[in-house]
């Protein structure tokens, strides 16, 4: 299994990066697709996620609005737009994948910073 993140990088507050994960390998079909960000100190939390199948969204509260999660069958590639960037968006984001109905996300790509300052 391979989760292979990019598009990471430096912005200044209110700009915008795309970051992509290409997938391959899943065990299983049926997955959901998630973006796990950890800022510098604080915990991972899931920023947004994804049903493999249906397309359907889900984002954190503090980035509704602002981030899109989606996913590129073809390519087996899941990205995410993050527009009007925060300095508090700062910090290491990852893919992950899980299976519809598992509790915690079992493939963990290697990370990408983020870095937004003001």
């Amino acid at each position: 299994v391979q989760l292979v993140e990019s598009g990471g990088g430096w912005v200044q507050a209110g700009g915008s990066l795309r970051l992509s994960c290409a997938v391959s390998g899943l065990p299983f079909s049926n997955n959901v697709m998630g973006w796990i960000g950890q800022a510098p100190g604080m915990e991972r939390e899931v920023v947004a996620r994804i049903h493999w199948s249906t397309a359907t969204p889900y984002y954190a509260d503090f980035v509704k609005g602002r981030f899109t999660i989606s996913r590129h069958n073809a390519k087996s590639t899941v990205y995410l737009q993050m527009n009007s960037l925060k300095p508090e968006d700062t910090g290491v984001y990852s893919c992950a994948a899980r299976s519809l109905f598992g509790q915690e996300y079992t493939y963990w790509g290697q990370g990408t910073q983020v870095t937004v300052s003001s």
